[in-house]
């Protein structure tokens, strides 16, 4: 599993942290997908796309995080997908939330570097591969 490339879906409404994270994580051996909210990425994984994680920051205009992974939850889209949320809001109601929805993981953006991050999907991803 290790060799192949896993596919990340990142979502992102800020276009300078979207495209450093796809090129930091196409440097960790990550296919990339980067979208722009929330209604891209439904769009994405109405069209097929099923990505092994999906990276969801929370404050996005039209469509927020939590709303997105309802939608994703409830259209029975990317059920196999590892959820990673992403934020900047570090709250326990928001974390709550997110596990409400089934997220694997939250990360706080402020505290993490690109590469701690990184360390931090693929920890959840390994964790979550083994059980």
């Amino acid at each position: 599993m290790e060799s192949e490339k896993r596919k990340i879906l990142i979502v992102d409404d800020d276009n300078f942290l979207l495209d450093m994270y796809a090129l930091k994580f196409s440097q960790n051996s990550f296919e990339v997908h980067a979208v722009s909210g929330g209604v891209k990425s439904l769009e994405e994984l109405k069209n097929g796309l099923k990505p092994d994680v999906i990276l969801m920051d929370i404050i996005m205009p039209e469509m927020d995080g939590f709303e997105t992974l309802q939608k994703i939850k409830k259209e029975n889209l990317a059920e196999n997908s590892i959820k990673i949320i992403l934020s900047n809001k570090g709250q326990k109601e928001d974390i709550d939330r997110g596990k409400d929805l089934g997220v694997a993981g939250y990360i706080i953006k402020a505290n993490s570097t690109p590469g701690e991050v990184i360390e931090q999907v693929k920890e959840i991803l390994n964790s979550k591969t083994k059980e």
